[in-house]
């Protein structure tokens, strides 16, 4: 395998195989600092979509890195997750919340009222309306600047599972809650101490216009796990059933981060 990356056009946007995923997240880290210098820059404040999951945590070390040595300022910067499980506290160590304190909140150190988490406990006669009003936060700071995303095994971004729709409703997809896939439920176990029956079977997530509206859009994959949904993703059809075909519709403002293995399976160059 080669030590230097390889950048690809491909349908879905640039496409950048490392080999090894350290580096890969080091530089979407150093990425989301970019971005951050950048809308600010421009227009006096920065917005970041954010991810949860095994893939990013090294991302958001590499955040933290970058704010504790003084290199990036978050000052004006406000998060928006992508996602939550539902029904749970954010006092429950499997939530996102819990996740999101860990691994970046704590240590850098931003206002409560600048990072915003889907809530799991708000009563599910309001759960509707609470989804309208994450996304009327996103827009009155102006609209994403990056987001970043991991991918399913099945496919789904944040999450958003295959559906029996067409492209042009899945397009349109606010967040919402949505029941999760076998496939989702299956992976999550693992954080769940191995047992499947204590996965919640539902999640808040952002929707599919509201991440394919941020201004770019980094999305990760990494293991031979991850192969199959990421050349379906890139090369296949746009379709509902593989969410993040969706991508392929913003193809400009999107980046994929990927290893050796997650990219066996694409017909590359």
């Amino acid at each position: 395998m080669s030590a230097h990356p390889r950048t690809l056009a491909t349908p879905a946007g640039t496409l950048i195989i490392y080999s090894d995923r350290a580096t890969a997240c080091q530089v979407a880290g150093d990425r989301m600092g970019s971005a951050v210098r950048e809308a600010r820059a421009k227009r006096g404040r920065a917005v970041l979509g954010l991810a949860t999951g095994s893939t990013p945590i090294l991302v958001y070390k590499r955040l933290v890195e970058q704010v504790q040595a003084g290199e990036l300022s978050l000052e004006a910067t406000s998060t928006y997750n992508l996602d939550e499980y539902y029904p749970i506290s954010p006092l429950d160590s499997h939530s996102y919340h819990a996740f999101m304190h860990q691994h970046l909140l704590e240590q850098i150190g931003l206002p409560p009222h600048q990072t915003h988490i889907l809530d799991g406990t708000v009563p599910e006669a309001f759960v509707t309306a609470h989804c309208a009003e994450f996304e009327r936060w996103i827009q009155a700071d102006g609209g994403l600047d990056l987001q970043l995303l991991g991918i399913g095994r099945n496919g789904h971004i944040g999450f958003n599972e295959p559906m029996d729709l067409s492209v042009e409703q899945a397009l349109k997809l606010p967040t919402r809650l949505m029941p999760l896939h076998p496939v989702t439920l299956a992976d999550a176990a693992a954080d769940f101490g191995g047992q499947p029956d204590l996965v919640p079977q539902r999640a808040l997530t952002m929707g599919i216009a509201t991440i394919l509206a941020a201004r770019s859009i980094l999305i990760l994959a990494f293991g031979a796990a991850k192969a199959t949904a990421v050349a379906q993703a890139i090369e296949g059809p746009i379709t509902a059933s593989v969410p993040a075909s969706l991508l392929q519709t913003v193809a400009s403002r999107v980046t994929w981060l990927v290893d050796e293995a997650a990219s066996a399976e694409l017909n590359k160059c």
